[in-house]
């Protein structure tokens, strides 16, 4: 049994049984013009494919999130263009879940929630999942509207609905109305450091980032993900505007001020209508007393909203992990630098895996500190062929600590793919994912764990959703410069070449020898149709960075891909092949890259030559 996380695109005839009994044969004569000119052709352009019609309706699947609710939109504008009452019109829902694929047929979850998003859509409207939001909001000119949580037929969970709409609607008056949330929201903006040190700004990010965290576990308040909250961070704000653009009902605000032993921390909740302050309250503590504070300020906001606390969600939010401060403070310290770090940057991971040790040393039962252990002794191992176990002990330290740790059954499956072990792999991601579906380390796992098995349109839509969450990563984004060019989709492939070079520009322009940075910022450079600016970035990388595996690995890479060039993608590869780890030479008979050098006995040399080398080695 296969299963792959996909998009999932439901349609529906509104009104179908009338008009059949009103005109059945003229119906059926619409119904068949609307799919030959209309429906079939925009899925076939936005990447898609139908799967099942069933009666007036039909599904598909889409390689994206994006690709789906763009079709959508493009299937209504040009269905309502028709005249008369009796025209076809649809209701369309779309979801993003992990579906069961049996031939060319797909069933499960995914595709349940689809169809139910779809019933719940206005006419001529789509309605789309919480996921779907969270992944497609700010990347395609629309607008997203909140209907609230809905409990729907054989679906245990509620489904947190969104209907979407063209943001530029030339007609106000036809717009989907969109019906009152049913719970309270509420958006957490970064804490601001107000400590007069930047070095600090990882402190304030991780109050932050746990007041999100003990917010989630409240089942009757809707909280704004991580990734989508901190996009304003650093940015002047209106308060209301905030909350219309989130669609939320509060927004919290607020500073951290550390200094020596003590911390002051303010906080003010504010009605997102009126602009009003609910709550506000300012606490200066001993640093000792940072989590009791933290339990506070969660305790408070829900008092605020007038919500009640259930036992069990007072217990999740009082559990930290860990009571120790200093090995507290250390853990923040390690997960700034390794979600802000340079990717591709050995530094990076050798930080992270100082300040984990340190924090497990002084609290070996501190779970968070062993999972981000092993995700950076894992990176540590596969990007740069280090020795090391890739994280195995301290992933299996995590997680006997505490199961429910998403990102460790992430590391987890990567371990499990790279031992063979493909079926256990994904059960793993399919935990991880359901754990927490907006964690960024959970969705580069699944991508590379699909792109290694070579199911490119499944890797697609998590490096997608990896590379949203942290603008940061200019990694996920260049790797799907390699899954659009996989995939001959040259619209993808140029948007994500031009994603990548405006992280990796950012990331040059503070360090001009970062040879990861300027790996992928020649792949970018070649789509883009920058072959000299790319050729000197890989002369001056060659040249200041000759020993970097990495980059020479991309190199070839483009050489292969985007140039043609057998001789010189060789040539690069040559060295990376003799010295890789089984994990990177995993990934290169994956890669789609260097299909053009399957064939080539120089190549299939090199293969057999890592291949005997890593055997000897054991």
């Amino acid at each position: 049994m296969q299963r792959k996380l996909t998009a999932i695109l439901s349609a529906d005839v509104v009104g179908y049984s009338g008009l059949m009994e009103a005109d059945e044969t003229g119906t059926l004569e619409r119904l068949k013009a609307n799919r030959t000119r209309i429906f079939d052709p925009q899925v076939a352009i936005h990447g898609g494919r139908i799967f099942k019609l069933i009666g007036d309706g039909a599904l598909a699947e889409f390689p994206s999130v994006i690709s789906a609710v763009e079709c959508a939109l493009a299937i209504q504008a040009a269905t309502e263009k028709a005249a008369g009452a009796s025209r076809i019109r649809y209701r369309i829902g779309i979801n993003l879940g992990e579906v069961i694929v049996e031939d060319d047929d797909i069933y499960g979850d995914g595709v349940n929630v689809a169809a139910r998003l779809q019933a719940l859509a206005p006419v001529g409207g789509v309605a789309v999942s919480r996921t779907v939001h969270d992944n497609a909001r700010g990347k395609i000119s629309c607008t997203f509207d909140d209907l609230g949580e809905h409990t729907v037929k054989n679906i245990e969970t509620p489904v947190h609905v969104f209907s979407v709409r063209p943001a530029r609607a030339t007609d106000e008056a036809e717009r989907p109305k969109p019906e009152p949330a049913h719970k309270l929201s509420i958006c957490v903006l970064p804490f601001s450091n107000m400590s007069g040190d930047t070095e600090q700004e990882y402190f304030s990010d991780g109050i932050s980032e746990d007041i999100i965290t003990d917010l989630s576990k409240v089942s009757a308040l809707s909280v704004v993900a991580r990734n989508t909250a901190f996009t304003f961070k650093g940015k002047s704000l209106k308060i209301p505007q905030v909350a219309r653009e989130l669609s939320v009902s509060h927004v919290l605000e607020g500073s951290v001020r550390k200094s020596g032993g003590r911390v002051r921390i303010t906080a003010q909740l504010i009605d997102g209508a009126a602009g009003d302050h609910v709550w506000a309250e300012r606490y200066d503590r001993n640093l000792d007393d940072i989590f009791a504070l933290q339990d506070e300020i969660s305790q408070a906001i829900v008092g605020a909203l007038r919500l009640v606390l259930l036992p069990e969600e007072k217990k999740a939010i009082e559990r930290r992990g860990t009571e120790n401060v200093e090995a507290y403070n250390l853990y923040l310290m390690a997960r700034q630098n390794f979600t802000t770090g340079n990717f591709g940057d050995v530094r990076r991971d050798e930080t992270v895996i100082r300040l984990c040790t340190r924090a497990t040393e002084i609290d070996p039962s501190y779970a968070r500190a062993w999972a981000l252990l092993a995700m950076a002794q894992n990176s540590l191992r596969y990007q740069f062929a280090r020795d090391g176990d890739g994280g195995q002990a301290s992933v299996e330290r995590a997680l006997a600590l505490d199961a429910n740790l998403a990102e460790a059954h992430a590391v987890l499956a990567l371990l499990l793919h790279e031992s063979g072990r493909h079926d256990e792999a994904l059960a793993e991601l399919a935990t991880a994912l359901r754990m927490d579906p907006d964690s960024h380390e959970v969705n580069r796992a699944a991508a590379y764990s699909h792109f290694r098995r070579r199911r490119i349109v499944d890797a697609i839509a998590h490096f997608e959703k990896s590379a949203a969450i942290l603008e940061a990563d200019f990694s996920s984004s260049a790797m799907l410069i390699t899954c659009y060019t996989a995939t001959g989709d040259a619209k993808g492939q140029r948007r994500a070449a031009e994603m990548t070079l405006a992280r990796v520009e950012k990331v040059i322009a503070l360090d001009r020898n970062n040879g990861a940075a300027i790996g992928l910022g020649v792949s970018a450079l070649m789509v883009l149709g920058e072959a000299e600016r790319a050729k000197e970035w890989m002369a001056r990388g060659l040249l200041i960075d000759p020993d970097n595996m990495n980059m020479r690995y991309n190199f070839a890479c483009d050489m292969a891909a985007q140039m043609g060039d057998k001789d010189r993608a060789l040539e690069l590869l040559g060295p990376v092949l003799a010295t890789m780890s089984i994990d990177f030479l995993n990934h290169a008979k994956a890669d789609p890259d260097f299909d053009s050098l399957r064939d080539d006995p120089r190549f299939q040399a090199m293969i057999a030559a890592a291949e005997a080398r890593l055997a000897a080695e054991g």
